[in-house]
């Protein structure tokens, strides 16, 4: 494997037909064989809905080689603090070790492929978590309980959350940071500038974009073509480079418009750099 490798926030998209794939599909596990000869590592975001059945996991595990990585979004149920929809009733799943275990046994086909488990925080309130120093505290009683078997990454909505003390706490606790390039969050350069002596482990970077509304309206959801492009790549490319760990860039098609477009993009200017990624 490279040190840096690149790929998408999910892949079941027709408009990536001529792009990515040679013809429309039925399901993302019959794209994901095709996409596997262009990119080296795919983030699965349905999981964060819902525990996967175990068909649907033995599919990917079939139609990607060994060789093929991925990284995967928790199910939301054990990242919120209280029940969806609800204000005052908390949620028994909350950082639950054994909703973790059942997750896992879930994915356990594909698990030794998956280099990172993300637990994607919605943003906290003070209503749902006092101060980052409660959600220290919470998640690393979690992490003591369900130890350093499985690689496991933390993408907060919160950017009070991104101090010293907090980065500290992943460091010492073996957690990878997920950089996330997302509308109200600080540029994830400029993050890394400020904490990188504190960065260890396999680093994931998600760009997202900014406006996804403006983006859905310019490209009428057909991801197919640039529709606006972020001027930012290059520190994107610099702060990779400057990483000593493995990155694992994802990118969504709402950061400008067509994912596979925007890796070409990132594949060039590395190459420019003298680097070549997966």
């Amino acid at each position: 494997m490279s040190n840096i490798v690149l790929g998408t926030c999910s892949w079941n998209y027709s408009s990536w037909v001529g792009l990515v794939y040679k013809e429309k599909r039925l399901s993302p596990a019959d794209y994901l064989k095709e996409y596997t000869k262009k990119f080296g590592t795919a983030e699965i975001d349905s999981w964060f809905y819902r525990i996967p059945s175990r068909q649907q996991v033995l599919s990917y595990a079939r139609n990607a080689p060994d060789d093929f990585s991925f990284t995967c979004k928790i199910t939301r149920d054990i990242t919120m603090p209280f029940l969806r929809g609800e204000t005052d009733i908390k949620n028994p799943k909350f950082l639950d070790p054994e909703f973790f275990k059942a997750f896992c046994d879930a994915i356990s086909f594909l698990i030794d492929r998956i280099e990172l488990i993300i637990f994607e925080f919605e943003y906290l309130n003070k209503a749902k978590m006092m101060s980052v120093f409660e959600f220290i505290d919470r998640f690393g009683d979690f992490k003591n309980k369900i130890g350093n078997e499985l690689p496991v990454g933390i993408e907060t909505r919160n950017s009070n959350y991104l101090t010293r003390e907090y980065f500290e706490f992943l460091y010492s606790s073996r957690i990878s940071h997920v950089f996330c390039e997302k509308q109200y969050m600080p540029h994830v350069f400029d993050v890394y500038s400020e904490y990188k002596d504190l960065i260890s482990g396999k680093s994931v970077i998600r760009l997202l974009g900014e406006d996804r509304a403006e983006i859905e309206r310019k490209s009428g959801k057909k991801w197919d073509r640039i529709v606006k492009e972020v001027p930012t790549k290059d520190k994107i490319v610099s702060m990779s480079l400057d990483m000593k760990n493995r990155v694992i860039i994802n990118v969504n098609n709402h950061y400008e418009g067509s994912a596979p477009l925007t890796i070409d993009c990132l594949k060039k200017m590395f190459k420019d750099r003298g680097v070549t990624v997966s």
